[in-house]
């Protein structure tokens, strides 16, 4: 699971590395001489400019945004069949939203990972997913395909007031 801020869902007190490391170790049985390579590719993978210094890093060091696709590096590692991504954009600032949003369908793209993205946000759904389920107070009340969601052919009124409002609002 990806969350909304990594400041709160990485472990403060060990390094980015150290935290890959030992999902790699636990999740996915390798040793630490096979782990350390892997865990610095995987931050290569999600474009992290300097690996090493990110590897070497507590949380509280990074950037936001290099925070997060630290997040969204660790996802893989125990190759899961599904990925959940809750306001994977929320912390970050609008310069590197994009970029951050295109990194799971890059990591999940022939990994047969499927990903789930729950946000407010109508264009990050609408940038992400092939298809969307809107909810209200917790009932799914239409699934809409992203061309569709495009065109704004919505059927129910919940998701056309989440169609026309402001990006950031979230209408009640």
């Amino acid at each position: 699971m990806v969350m909304q801020d990594p400041k709160f869902s990485l472990n403060p007190v060990m390094t980015i590395g150290r935290q890959l490391m030992e999902a790699l170790e636990f999740g996915a049985s390798e040793t630490r001489a096979e782990a350390k390579p892997r865990a610095l590719a995987m931050l290569e993978a999600v474009q992290i400019r300097d690996p090493e210094l990110a590897f070497r890093a507590c949380p509280h060091d990074l950037p936001g945004g290099m925070g997060q696709r630290a997040m969204i590096a660790m996802m893989p590692v125990t190759e899961p069949g599904l990925l959940i991504a809750d306001e994977p954009t929320s912390a970050l600032n609008a310069s590197i939203h994009a970029e951050v949003l295109n990194l799971p369908d890059r990591l999940c793209t022939g990994r047969g990972l499927t990903y789930v993205v729950v946000s407010h946000g109508l264009a990050v759904i609408a940038h992400m997913c092939d298809r969307l389920i809107v909810m209200q107070h917790g009932a799914a009340v239409e699934e809409l395909t992203r061309a569709a969601l495009s065109a704004h052919r919505a059927a129910t009124d919940h998701t056309k007031k989440l169609l026309s409002a402001p990006e950031g609002d979230t209408p009640a």
